[in-house]
């Protein structure tokens, strides 16, 4: 819940400060984006010194997570999927040559989908159409997996396929007019289609197929991992506001709040 805050406090402070959003506020201008929020008020509010800070920071944080995007990436493609699935018992030097190819895969990937991003009026239309094909049936495989003991592997792909497969349909029944949604309307429609597919798609797998030995459960699924494994012993004596429990009952709060409020 903190990240709207971080997003979307920069623009309320813009368009109170900054003239030019004022003026592409009320004119409909194209010379300026609301992407353009927080370019503008490093330029109009930030002394001259800090300016280069500002700006070192922002390309630090963009190389950061495309670096930490392209090391995951290139991970899951060559541990759980390349050495797991394709080519198995091979020497390190192969997996780790695969993970170079992969790398350089994820860096042309990520140049394509900059391109994309760049047709769309605001970043935020372009995250939030790229978490309904991902997070939405990512979180429902997890969810799942937590919590019934009978869900397998096999149902978790499975699911996720069919969830992100079915966020993309809407996407493109959406961009060919069959759908017309305003604003993200259709990236949560979108992700609510993704998590019930995945649901559906990961029950209907998971008694196609043979289940896990609950021994090899405990850790995984809640009701066969050891309640104690939950208890945090470096907690102990700590104030309330250094304990994860407390903590995640005041974001929990807050989150109702801030939705009651801006319903």
């Amino acid at each position: 819940m903190l990240i709207p805050f971080v997003v979307v406090v920069p623009g309320m402070i813009a368009a109170a400060v900054i003239g030019d959003m004022i003026h592409l506020k009320s004119t409909g201008s194209s010379e300026l984006t609301y992407n353009d929020a927080k370019l503008l008020m490093i330029r109009d509010i930030l002394p001259n010194g800090l300016i280069g800070v500002a700006v070192a920071g922002l390309i630090a944080s963009f190389m950061a997570g495309m670096a930490a995007n392209i090391s995951a990436f290139n991970t899951v493609f060559s541990y759980d999927i390349w050495q797991q699935y394709i080519v198995k018992d091979r020497s390190d030097p192969y997996y780790i040559q695969i993970v170079r190819i992969a790398t350089l895969g994820a860096t042309v990937l990520a140049v394509f989908t900059a391109l994309i991003a760049s047709g769309y009026s605001n970043l935020m239309d372009y995250l939030q159409t790229l978490f309904g094909f991902f997070n939405a049936p990512l979180f429902a495989t997890f969810i799942l997996g937590m919590f019934w003991k009978r869900m397998t592997s096999t149902a978790g792909w499975a699911g996720l396929v069919a969830g992100t497969l079915s966020a993309v349909a809407v996407f493109i029944l959406s961009e060919v007019g069959v759908i017309d949604l305003p604003g993200q309307g259709m990236p949560f429609l979108a992700a609510s289609i993704a998590f019930v597919v995945d649901i559906a798609a990961s029950v209907v797998v998971s008694y196609a197929t043979a289940p896990k030995p609950v021994a090899e459960l405990a850790g995984f699924v809640y009701s066969e991992t050891d309640v104690q494994i939950f208890a945090d012993p470096e907690s102990d004596g700590k104030r309330w506001y250094m304990k994860s429990v407390p903590l995640a009952a005041v974001m929990l709060a807050l989150a109702i709040l801030l939705n009651i409020i801006f319903h």
